[in-house]
């Protein structure tokens, strides 16, 4: 398997897919974690409507690739943290649907549109994930990583 295939599969099955949660690896920390043969995959995060984590993939036990991310509620009055994640949960799974998990990415869920835009490939990048109401950024989600080097 090959690692943007692997990473895409895990995100899917994980937060977009309600996957696996896992025995926290930290105090206060919400993990979830996947694993397909000599590949791993964990994604570990603390918060809720204001949130930072990472995820890291391991091939035969060794950490090649991370990210880190940091999303909040910029409009609490304008979404809250269950419909951002409804927002962000339906439009990932479309974006995993066509293999791929980096941005250049829009659509619409209801009165909410979603977009993702990113600089670099799998190797190495950063990127931004938005959600808008009409016409106002009212969540948002820094992100960056790429592959890990001895």
């Amino acid at each position: 398997m090959e690692l943007e295939a692997f990473i895409v599969a895990a995100k899917a099955a994980c937060y977009v897919g309600g996957g696996a949660v896992a025995k926290p690896c930290r105090t206060d920390a919400h993990d979830l974690s996947f694993s397909d043969g000599d590949w791993k995959y964990l994604d570990s995060y603390f918060g809720g409507s204001d949130f930072i984590g990472q995820e890291v993939v391991w091939y035969k036990d060794t950490a090649i690739w991370a990210m880190n991310y940091y999303g909040y509620i910029m409009q609490p009055a304008l979404i809250n943290a269950q419909q951002a994640g409804g927002v962000i949960k339906n439009s990932l799974s479309l974006l995993y649907a066509k293999n791929r998990f980096l941005g250049g990415f829009e659509h619409v869920v209801g009165d909410y549109a979603y977009r993702d835009a990113n600089k670099g490939d799998v190797m190495q990048f950063h990127g931004v994930e938005i959600i808008l109401f009409e016409g106002e950024e009212v969540y948002r989600l820094d992100y960056h990583g790429g592959v890990i080097k001895p």
